[in-house]
């Protein structure tokens, strides 16, 4: 398939470990130094890392030339919820952060972070849940106003919950529940967008391991708020020539993509993305025999699309590995993942 050693055990490692750093979009910290500190343990010459005010990472790398700088993208944060409201039974009503599909949170363990730190597990379930005593639990409407956080702590009232140091605002982590089969396929909460972060840290790795140097300067920004929309906006070293945003792509009814290939999107519901972009990528793909599939994701948008909407001028493109069951228990397969990152390799490389 390639004459590159692909990193990919390396990849698939940390991506699990990743996975399991939470990460909710507004709470980034551990997840952040989490990938600030893989990425400063490469010790690539001459790169240079840095935390932007808003709280995005932001790793450099010279290249070959300096007139065309090139930046690549992924975001870190996902999906989770938020205390909205301590409820007289001492349950926690919740807010959700990004777009949840509550029907696939159900019966999710949690865990719920205070203030000072303290953390208490709990589980997402709808009101009055049990089947022997409400009939129409099975078809009753699952949604903000109808979920609730059972905590696992003795409490039956808001005074008491509030007693624990539980309050509004606090943040809730959904458990991700990261399995990778001998089969290959990696299941889990946050595959979006923590699968292309890894894709990320194997191109490097392998850059690193090859003594490779880029084609142009380029910046990779590990963006926080992606979820909510506007996570790439800002934050670059200088300005772009080209865009490539790593984000998961979409598998279901009347897509192309899948979980064995590196999805190429033409087109969301931010319009079409670069043309030069696109073909680029696909000739890159073809030239180099990678498995690949353009798509277009009707709803959806990425941080190519945030960026261009904040004002930025340079050619968008968007690649990633097909992620099935998108923002609730998802999964895809490392040939997924492992073709993403040698799309992303060639395309660094790539003097056109």
């Amino acid at each position: 398939m390639s004459d590159l050693n692909l990193p990919m055990d390396a990849v698939t490692n940390f991506l699990v470990d990743l996975l399991n750093k939470p990460s909710p979009t507004g709470y980034y910290a551990e997840a952040m130094d989490f990938v600030a500190m893989n990425f400063a343990m490469l010790e690539i010459p001459g790169a240079d890392l840095y935390v932007t005010p808003k709280g995005a990472l932001i790793f450099t790398l010279q290249g070959r030339r300096h007139d065309a700088p090139r930046g690549v993208t992924a975001h870190v944060d996902t999906l989770g919820l938020m205390v909205r409201e301590i409820k007289s039974s001492g349950r926690l009503m919740v807010n959700a952060l990004g777009g949840i599909m509550w029907p696939g949170i159900e019966m999710e363990g949690v865990t719920v972070r205070t203030y000072d730190n303290r953390r208490y597990r709990g589980t997402v379930v709808p009101e009055n849940p049990s089947s022997h005593v409400n009939r129409e639990i099975a078809t009753s409407p699952r949604n903000a106003d109808t979920m609730e956080i059972r905590l696992d702590a003795r409490t039956s009232s808001a005074e008491e919950t509030r007693a624990l140091g539980i309050e509004v605002g606090d943040f809730v982590f959904l458990d991700p529940r990261v399995e990778v089969s001998d089969s290959g396929f990696i299941r889990g909460r946050f595959l979006d967008d923590k699968a292309g972060v890894a894709a990320i840290y194997g191109a490097l790795q392998l850059m690193k391991e090859n003594n490779l140097t880029p084609a142009q300067d380029v910046a990779f920004l590990i963006a926080n708020y992606e979820e909510v929309g506007h996570g790439g906006s800002a934050g670059w070293p200088y300005e772009l020539a080209e865009l490539l945003a790593i984000d998961m792509g979409a598998i279901g009814i009347g897509q192309n993509s899948d979980e064995f290939s590196v999805s190429i999107c033409v087109k969301d519901g931010g319009g079409p993305y670069h043309f030069q972009m696109v073909q680029k990528l696909r000739r890159l793909a073809a030239a180099h025999k990678i498995p690949y599939k353009t798509d277009i994701y009707l709803y959806y948008a990425s941080d190519g699309t945030a960026y261009w909407r904040a004002g930025g001028d340079a050619r968008v493109g968007l690649i990633g590995p097909g992620v099935d069951c998108s923002h609730s228990y998802e999964r895809t397969h490392r040939e997924a993942i492992e073709h993403t990152t040698h799309l992303l390799i060639r395309y660094l490389l790539d003097e056109g």
